[in-house]
């Protein structure tokens, strides 16, 4: 016998209010995450929307005979058992540091800051002419370990006969980790001074990509730092300050965003408590120093796959489907957590620019064709500092502009070199101070 449109939506309403009830449920225990800030590994959340849904079952059933009386506490066991899972570690609570390289060996510097960081040593490797100064490589991230690709770029410089050094910033790859609070944009600032005391070698030149690029800009701002700097490269900066932050608007030409395929490999994302934990600190409704997930556990949990698209954004679009394999899983590390700390403080901070307007030191700005960045980013940067002597517009490449792909990788040695050994640029000098408002409107 065929059933009637009233039996099934009476059989419909049945099955709605115990889903219904689930998901309000799950929506109040996110609601108590981000009140609570996580608090307990989000026991707190849990065991608070337990205690309520269950005061509700029994309030339902209060009417009803004993055996009926247990409905009302079926969508609170579900909604338990979901969400209990964000409560649940599936990584190391204890940091785990990736193995060592096979090509280079690691050496851990105590800084006079507090800092344990990890350094790596190229030293020039040419029968050729060596270059006296030191040259140091400040990664981008920031709080991301060096990778694969990053290290043999600075191998072909070593070849070029340079002293290259490099340093995993605080909490990055195999540097220790910090507590929370002292992730700062100052503090990185300050460890860049301290490393150059320890290597004890005079000035250096220093090449600071992306974040690195910030805090290169900064050091060049300090009077107390920029006399340990002979000449500084800024490549593809993020913002120099709070000020420049705010900035929306002009970017490169097309990225790969959107148009190369999805990442492979695991992804922490895909376990509810990660997933929650790294979505809700991207929204800002929970602190990096959340009680959610310890910062060493956030650190051994992500994967470069997590990344998503902002790998892709890196690239061009002509290379969306050619994007090359960047880093090994075992060397992959990155800690979201310091990472959003740092850029939260480089938000808060003041205007920098009336002191990078009184900068000697000789620098070098590099800015890609398809870059991600907002073009404004690197455009305050040579509006505001005197010393910058040229400009390099990278075509053909991406915010990551040594990236393994055709010849950028030596072409980008060849901009740097030339700058350093005071020779002439290989591309021309672009933009130019008073070009910077045709840039921006012509270079999009």
């Amino acid at each position: 016998m065929p059933t009637s449109p009233i039996r099934l939506v009476r059989f419909t309403g049945r099955l709605l209010l115990p889903l219904a009830a689930v998901a309000t449920l799950v929506v109040v225990f996110l609601a108590l995450i981000a009140l609570t800030d996580g608090a307990g590994s989000g026991l707190a959340a849990w065991l608070t929307t337990l205690g309520a849904g269950t005061v509700l079952a029994l309030w339902r059933g209060r009417h009803r005979t004993w055996p009926t009386r247990l409905v009302p506490f079926l969508p609170v066991i579900v909604a338990a058992a979901l969400t209990v899972t964000v409560c649940i570690p599936t990584v190391p609570t204890a940091r785990r540091y990736p193995p060592a390289l096979p090509f280079v060996s690691t050496q851990h510097w105590n800084l006079a800051t507090g800092s344990r960081v990890a350094v790596y040593h190229y030293p020039p490797v040419n029968p050729g002419p060596r270059h006296p100064v030191p040259f140091v490589y400040l990664h981008g991230g920031p709080v991301r370990g060096i990778s694969v690709q990053d290290h043999r770029f600075l191998l072909l410089l070593s070849r070029q006969g340079y002293d290259v050094y490099a340093y995993e910033q605080a909490g990055g790859g195999r540097s220790d980790l910090l507590t929370m609070d002292q992730y700062t944009i100052s503090r990185s600032v300050r460890d860049l001074a301290a490393f150059v005391d320890r290597l004890d070698k005079g000035r250096v030149d220093v090449l600071g990509f992306s974040s690195g690029g910030v805090v290169l800009t900064r050091a060049l701002a300090d009077p107390g730092v920029a006399p340990r700097l002979h000449r500084a490269i800024i490549a593809e900066p993020g913002p120099m300050d709070g000020p420049t932050a705010h900035i929306t608007g002009h970017k490169g030409r097309a990225s790969a965003r959107g148009l190369a395929p999805a990442p492979t490999g695991p992804r922490s994302t895909h376990v509810p408590r990660y997933a929650v934990a790294f979505g809700l600190m991207r929204l800002g409704l929970l602190t990096p120093d959340t009680g959610l997930i310890g910062q060493a556990e956030g650190d051994n949990a992500f994967t470069a796959a997590d990344l998503g698209s902002d790998t892709a954004s890196a690239y061009c679009a002509r290379d969306a489907h050619r994007i090359p394999a960047e880093d090994t899983a075992q060397n992959f590390s990155f800690s979201t957590a310091a990472s959003l700390r740092i850029q939260q403080t480089v938000k808060d901070s003041p205007s920098i620019a009336p002191q990078l307007r009184r900068s000697l030191t000789p620098a070098m700005l590099m800015i890609a064709e398809c870059s991600s960045q907002v073009r404004q980013w690197a455009t305050a940067v040579l509006a505001n500092d005197p010393a910058i002597q040229r400009t390099q517009y990278m075509p053909g490449v991406g915010h990551h502009m040594w990236n393994g792909l055709d010849d950028n990788n030596d072409r980008a040695v060849a901009v740097i070199t030339a700058f350093l050994q005071d020779k002439p640029a290989p591309l021309p000098n672009y933009p130019a101070r008073d070009e910077i408002p045709t840039f921006l409107r012509d270079r999009e």
